[in-house]
């Protein structure tokens, strides 16, 4: 019996290796390679370098990876090992792309279909990383809440391994592509208080504030009185306990709170919101109308955010894997819908600029961090979280590439009878 166990297996690997010889006989200077689950291989194309080895586990892995692949579906495979990359996982990603581009007639399609459906189906149970299904309306706050805990409330040391010194988690700023994620991020925490033109004695407010890299770089370097919103316990925790060690309690101060609350007479003369706009989707009316009411007249608003290409406008999908595992509520609009609410509240714009490049370049760093951490990071989170992020990143970094992805700061005035503070041209931003 278990002779003919292990035949059986031998002759679907064989099956196997005849049906992905033919996926891919048109496929153009094919530089990966792909190793079964018996160790059998289809090395790369002759003559090319092989950039990464597509690693099938087990059979069922590969009726999931070609018999009516989705996102989602192909996403949990990946991170519960169904397959494996081994090499360059962004490369990699341009598969999914590429299999669109595979010609495989109809005859073919039913020759093998037969094959593919004997292969046993995987019926994993996938759910117990994913996001807990959120109730009430997108938007009540009880619901913003649970989707920011559920991402931002990871372990501190897990972001320690991950991010840099300061845990910025957005794009970097690089004065050249050979610097570290260090000095990008500072590059990039100046690169804002320049555009804000911050004064000593301003007050700043950072909606969304993480752990607190901006407010403090704000206080320390430029003299500001600034405020943090978040809605994570852990960011709250650790930027008040930053807040303490830096020695600027009396500059700083960090609340837990939804930024829609903020109530009263208070008014700052400039505000930031630094990757908080793509988790106000449900809400982005409010989120500008917030900002509108909170800052002086005079004032500006620095936005930098995610949006899609126009010609790659996503739709809400709950069931994505970025929304399932990833940023629950949480999506992403073209720059024209925020342009149009922003000017639709009042705001002024001033200035537009894309820093695509600077996000996929932090990414590949992130990525690079995963690895080289992996074992610490699996020790502190486990293996499917470090999946989900190598996942996650290594796409996102594809996107930002391909320019399906941008990221925009935007600086908007809250014009007083017409007069802004801003100077007559740029050069003290790059100063």
């Amino acid at each position: 019996m278990i002779t003919m166990a292990l035949c059986d297996e031998d002759k679907k690997a064989q099956q196997s290796l005849t049906f992905l010889k033919r996926i891919f006989a048109n496929y153009s200077s094919r530089d990966f390679a792909i190793r079964l689950w018996d160790g059998s291989t289809l090395p790369q194309e002759m003559g090319q370098t092989r950039r990464f080895t597509l690693v099938i586990n087990h059979p069922g892995a590969l009726r999931k990876l070609l018999w009516n692949p989705t996102e989602l579906g192909l996403a949990e495979a990946y991170v519960f090992k169904d397959f494996d990359i081994e090499g360059d996982l962004e490369v990699a990603l341009k598969l999914q792309d590429d299999f669109a581009g595979l010609h495989v007639t109809w005859r073919e399609k039913v020759h093998f279909a037969k094959w593919l459906l004997s292969l046993p189906a995987t019926d994993k149970a996938y759910q117990g990383h994913a996001a807990v299904p959120s109730h009430g309306e997108p938007g009540e706050r009880e619901r913003v809440r649970k989707a920011i805990s559920f991402h931002y409330d990871l372990p501190v040391p897990f972001w320690e391994k991950v991010l840099d010194d300061s845990l910025q988690y957005t794009c970097g700023y690089f004065h050249s592509w050979e610097e570290d994620i260090n000095d990008a991020q500072r590059h990039k925490l100046d690169y804002i208080c320049r555009k804000l033109m911050l004064k000593p004695g301003e007050t700043l407010l950072d909606i969304g504030c993480g752990w607190g890299g901006l407010i403090l770089h704000a206080a320390k370097h430029y003299g500001v009185h600034a405020l943090g919103i978040t809605l994570s316990r852990a960011q709250d925790e650790y930027a008040r306990a930053k807040i303490q060690e830096w020695g600027l309690t009396s500059q700083c101060r960090v609340e837990r709170a939804d930024f829609r609350d903020l109530t009263g007479t208070r008014r700052f003369d400039k505000i930031t919101s630094v990757g908080t706009m793509e988790h106000s989707f449900s809400f982005l009316d409010v989120f500008f109308q917030t900002a509108w009411r909170l800052l002086k007249p005079g004032g500006l608003f620095l936005n930098h955010a995610i949006s899609t290409a126009c010609n790659y406008e996503l739709q809400p999908n709950p069931t994505s894997f970025i929304n399932r595992y990833v940023f629950p509520d949480a999506d992403l609009v073209p720059l024209k819908t925020v342009i149009d609410l922003a000017e639709a509240t009042g705001f002024e714009v001033r200035d537009v600029e894309n820093l695509r490049e600077h996000y996929a370049q932090t990414l590949r760093l992130w990525v690079e961090n995963l690895d080289r951490q992996r074992e610490a990071i699996r020790k502190i989170a486990g293996e499917v979280t470090w999946r989900i992020f190598k996942l996650y990143m290594a796409g996102s970094a594809h996107n930002f590439c391909l320019g399906r992805l941008n990221l925009f700061q935007t600086l908007l005035t809250k014009a007083d009878r017409g007069r802004t503070p801003l100077p007559a041209t740029r050069k003290d931003w790059y100063a």
